[in-house]
């Protein structure tokens, strides 16, 4: 199981990123995928997560309204769509999946939101 996350930056407050999550080694339409994103000096934090059928979507109280996840099955991807940033939103981002019990993780991609 493999999961590359991409797409990340320095943007304004205000602005928008896309962040990407590319899977692989598994069957990815069967599994529900998950981002978590660590402020520095903080714990990890779940941000979202997106069922595998897209039925199903979690999205924590502070980004709600701001941030949308998707995913497109034929690309093994998933995304994490971030509008309206804020500085408080900066961390460094990771998708997330469990398969019998043991997560996997990306490498992480850096978001910093500039006041």
């Amino acid at each position: 199981v493999q999961l590359q996350a991409s797409g990340g930056g320095l943007v304004q407050a205000g602005g928008s990123l896309r962040l990407s999550c590319a899977a692989s080694g598994f069957t990815f339409d069967r599994y529900p995928i998950a981002w978590f994103r660590q402020a520095p000096g903080k714990e990890r934090e779940a941000v979202g997560c997106i069922s595998s059928s897209s039925a199903l979507l979690y999205y924590e109280d502070s980004v709600k309204g701001r941030f949308t996840i998707s995913r497109d099955d034929g690309k093994n991807t998933v995304y994490l769509q971030m509008n309206s940033l804020k500085p408080e939103d900066t961390a460094v981002y990771y998708c997330n999946t469990a398969e019998m019990g043991t997560q996997y993780w990306g490498q992480g991609t850096r978001v910093t939101v500039s006041a």
